[in-house]
């Protein structure tokens, strides 16, 4: 095909008929149902994102409600004179204006002149504005009348991107259609569709890919399908798709996802450093990287998998992979991910940002336990009991004790006396005990205390000054009843401030106080405002949870008061100003009056 003959795709290919329009069935099928019925309206609005078919539409419906002759599925016949007309782009029955370069009230005044003449040949009289938000308001006025109460011939269709810039007065008065984004399988199946018509081999990825970049827009992905068609020579391929569109591959998110699962978080940063080096944005690639797993979280379960914007093939290879993940890894994915695309613009080192990202994405299924740096604990000295003094045996000395000891440390053994001869009264013919506790109670005597005997050890006697004991160690506090210091929990609110970025009012509430001692557990805060006060009641029990782990004390409990702004001075009037300095001043007083009484 030789170069003057050339016509782009978008052109060539535009839909002729309502049964080619691509991704609008339910619209198209409204309107054919309107013609067939003779159910027209005088104005319609078209909106919906740009190249979805909303002027093709609008062309297609001027030329169906003029046809002499349709079809009985409600299309143009394309033969009878007015078809002809239309098709040869010398029909007089449909005017087309563009709002954007004709949006002053001069051009909307000489389109209302043109609405009171009737069509020559035909039965309507189509005006079709494109861009119709870029009208000026006096412009949108000055059409309002016209557009209220036009001639019976003449119907006016809208097309625009942004119905909210349209006022209201013209929405009420149109018919609105609302154009949904085509999905990438129906772009898919176009362009399958021109490439068998054009002789191009395509492979299905690839025009998967372009329909990907495409974004819902018919004219986008055509566009786009003659560049590549270009650059490849005819045999588009994906590798050809990807390299000519600058497009991230996705097995490189494939091979991300393997390294999150062994946790090779080594593998993940060279990946990342592959992808860098081909050019690539980094935030662009922590977008794609998220949407990688968000369409593996659709694939994970035969429910969500019809929300895959792809063809079977690669939906297959998502499926496979996906099996091996859980739920916990996706929502973990995505929530890092979506944090990192939030910070990535204020963050100072944005490789180090998107680096701590991955290691913590190689850690989901696999957690590293960091190393504790706690000291060891230091094992409490058993201070030795008092030696037991041995056993006394008859004819036996006591045995001496150390020369390193102290007197005062070791009990001294003294030998138990025994009971005065009188206590015990001698009975006789009965032997003397050893022990005294078969002594019968004896009315009037005393009962003497045991003796020890030869095999039991004799019991210590109360020393005068008996030998110092270690103080008992008091019982540790309950890890949730430790005492803390001001200083500690001002800390502690800052950094409840850092660790949480994302409460911007509560965290902008807390910077604007500092929580100060009422008694040991109690403290206060001080606001300006009572908007202030209900900010910080509504975050309160977060707060005090995370206060209360920071300084290991559930006691603890905060007030909260609002302080009085005083308010500003008065300004004085002169009058007052003057009366102020007179009392303060009486020699300016004397001379006020000296001068009235010159003036007199």
């Amino acid at each position: 095909m030789s170069n003057t003959n050339y016509i782009v795709s978008a052109r060539k290919y535009r839909p002729a008929t309502f049964d080619t329009v691509v991704g609008q069935r339910a619209l198209t099928h409204t309107l054919k149902t309107a013609i067939a019925a003779g159910r027209l309206a005088h104005a319609y609005l078209f909106c919906g994102p740009r190249g979805v078919g909303k002027t093709t539409c609008a062309r297609i419906f001027a030329k169906t409600i003029n046809c002499t002759n349709p079809t009985p599925e409600g299309e143009a016949c394309n033969e009878c004179e007015s078809c002809r007309a239309f098709n040869e782009q010398r029909s007089f029955n449909i005017i087309e204006m563009d709002a954007a370069s004709n949006n002053g009230v001069d051009a909307m005044r000489e389109l209302t002149g043109q609405v009171l003449i009737p069509p020559q040949t035909g039965r309507y009289k189509v005006y079709i504005i494109d861009e119709v938000h870029m009208l000026s308001t006096a412009a949108f006025n000055a059409f309002l009348k016209t557009l209220e109460e036009p001639p019976e011939y003449a119907i006016f269709i809208m097309a625009t991107t942004e119905k909210q810039k349209v006022i209201p007065t013209i929405l009420s008065r149109c018919q609105i259609y609302d154009f949904a984004r085509i999905t990438v399988p129906d772009i898919v199946e176009q362009l399958q569709r021109i490439a068998a018509a054009e002789n191009i081999a395509a492979e299905p990825a690839a025009l998967n890919v372009i329909a990907q970049k495409a974004d819902g827009a018919m004219r986008d992905a055509l566009s786009i399908f003659d560049q590549v068609a270009a650059s490849s020579q005819g045999n588009i391929t994906y590798r050809s798709a990807i390299d000519n569109l600058n497009v991230l591959d996705y097995d490189y998110y494939f091979r991300l996802v393997e390294t999150m699962l062994t946790g090779d978080v080594t593998q993940a940063l060279l990946i990342y450093k592959e992808i860098r080096d081909r050019g690539f944005d980094s935030q662009f690639f922590v977008n794609g990287l998220a949407r990688h797993i968000r369409d593996l979280m659709m694939a994970a379960t035969p429910q969500t998998t019809s929300l895959l914007e792809m063809n079977q093939d690669v939906a297959q290879r998502y499926a496979e992979q996906a099996g091996r993940l859980g739920p916990r890894f996706f929502y973990t994915a995505l929530d890092l991910l979506n944090t990192c695309d939030l910070n990535y613009r204020n963050a100072s080192s944005k490789l180090l940002l998107v680096e701590l990202t991955l290691i913590k994405l190689c850690q989901i299924v696999n957690p590293v336990q960091a190393p504790t740096t706690t000291a060891t604990p230091v094992q409490k000295i058993q201070q030795p009991a008092p030696q037991q003094p041995a056993p006394q045996q008859p004819h036996q000395q006591a045995p001496q004790p150390p020369v390193q000891q102290q007197a005062p440390q070791q009990p001294v053994q003294r030998q138990v006396p025994q009971p005065p001869a009188d206590t015990i009264p001698h009975i006789p013919g009965v032997p003397a005990r050893k022990s005294t506790a078969d002594v019968p109670d004896i009315p009037g005597v005393p009962k003497p205390k045991p003796q020890p005997s030869a095999h039991e050890p004799a019991s210590q006697p109360q020393a005068p000054q008996p030998a110092p004991q270690p103080e008992p160690e008091p019982e540790p506090k309950p890890a949730g009843d430790q005492p803390f210091t001001a200083e500690q929990l001002q800390q502690a609110w800052r950094d409840f401030i850092a660790d949480n970025p994302q409460e911007q009012i509560l965290i902008t509430t807390m910077r604007m106080a500092i929580p100060t001692p009422i008694d040991d557990t109690r403290y206060q805060v001080a606001f300006e405002g009572q908007g202030q006060v209900e900010t910080f009641n509504a975050h309160q029990a977060k707060l005090l949870e995370y206060l209360r782990k920071r300084v290991s004390n559930n006691n603890l409990a905060i007030n909260v008061i609002i302080t009085e702004t005083p308010s500003a001075p008065r300004r004085l009037s002169p009058r007052e100003v003057v009366e102020q300095m007179k009392q303060r001043n009486p020699e300016f007083n004397q001379m006020l009056v000296d001068y009235q009484l010159g003036l007199a």
